[in-house]
């Protein structure tokens, strides 16, 4: 649970898992920003997903991938496509009492979690891309009361918008990367924890691309 990296940084990174998460993150893992208020408008025209709308089989894959991603380690910048990548360090992310783990780590950051147990869950027909405030604008926003497995619950704070994502795996239940030194692990009742209630910034639910 660390902020976005700078442009610089996250093109940096992009490169760096591009060669060095082909190489590790397959192996190890099997093959199956703006403001929040812009980021809320950027998407305002996205009907609200209802509680009519019934669990899809797609939501229930997705949470079964992220399933079995429990007790992976967390990897500043780490996760893709193909599964768990190595991560990096920039000037402030990626590091565990002075030391820079991510570069050392093959594993997940929380948006790299989200994008692979899509990807991987739907069979490579929603890509979402990396970072989570482009996740968030990506998918269209759930009500609370009408939460289905697989969909994506985003945390924010005044002083790091959007700098969280979770994916919902039913029963209130959240599996996430949460920072260096953490592994994938799950979260009861999350919406009931008092920290995570207190930065809930809602939910929103991806789906394959329009035509």
């Amino acid at each position: 649970m660390e902020p976005q990296p700078s442009d610089r940084d996250q093109e940096a990174g992009v490169g760096r898992r591009h060669v060095l998460g082909l190489a590790l993150g397959a192996g190890l893992v099997p093959a199956l920003a703006p403001p929040l208020a812009a980021a809320a408008h950027a998407t305002s025209a996205a009907p609200p997903v209802r509680d009519t709308e019934p669990v899809g089989a797609l939501g229930l894959r997705v949470a079964a991938v992220a399933a079995a991603q429990l007790g992976v380690p967390y990897a500043w910048g780490g996760g893709d496509r193909l599964g768990a990548s190595l991560g990096f360090c920039d000037e402030e992310n990626g590091y565990l009492n002075g030391v820079c783990l991510g570069e050392k780590t093959v594993g997940f950051d929380c948006s790299g979690l989200s994008l692979y147990c899509w990807y991987r869950g739907s069979d490579g027909a929603v890509e979402l891309g990396h970072y989570t405030i482009a996740q968030f604008n990506r998918s269209a926003p759930v009500e609370r009361d009408a939460l289905a497995p697989g969909d994506l619950l985003f945390f924010s704070r005044p002083d790091a918008p959007l700098h969280h994502v979770g994916i919902h795996v039913g029963d209130g239940a959240m599996i996430h990367a949460e920072r260096t030194g953490t592994l994938v692990a799950r979260v009861e009742h999350v919406l009931d924890v008092p920290r995570w209630a207190g930065e809930f910034a809602g939910a929103r639910r991806p789906g394959p691309p329009a035509g």
